[in-house]
């Protein structure tokens, strides 16, 4: 991973440093505008609640919690920074052409390949039913 060091040219930017692999635009197919109509104003527009309202417009990623593409492998494309979930996500492109945004695990990194299903094996990043965290035990009948 690639740290970006700020020149200094202000108070604010001294020793200040941001992560460089997280520069992308997001999947167009993927993302949908969410819909900020509020802001501390009723029906008619007027504010009534205040120190509400602004902030950058953010759009919504669809992320994949369910993770059920069973045994089909995916590769790491991006990782990239969520604004509405404070968090960070990679972009998989699994192997039958399908692109799905997940939450980015801790260790995982540009090029890693992930998997889930039942017969998969522990790594950090695949995806295993809570049934098959330890091997089944035989009954003798």
């Amino acid at each position: 991973m690639a740290i970006h060091l700020y020149k200094t040219s202000t108070p604010s930017t001294r020793k200040g440093a941001v992560d460089s692999q997280v520069k992308s635009n997001p999947r167009n197919n993927l993302i949908y505008g969410q819909h900020h109509c509020g802001k501390g104003r009723n029906a008619r527009g007027i504010i009534t609640v205040r120190h509400r309202g602004g902030g950058h417009k953010r759009l919504y990623r669809k992320i994949d919690f369910r993770l059920n593409t069973k045994d089909i492998y995916g590769r790491i494309v991006t990782i990239e920074y969520d604004p509405n979930r404070n968090a960070y996500i990679c972009l998989i492109h699994y192997g039958d052409g399908e692109k799905r945004y997940i939450l980015h695990p801790r260790v995982a990194i540009i090029g890693d390949t992930i998997v889930s299903g039942t017969e998969v094996p522990i790594k950090m990043g695949n995806a295993l039913p809570l049934s098959a965290d330890r091997p089944q035990q035989k009954t003798e009948e």
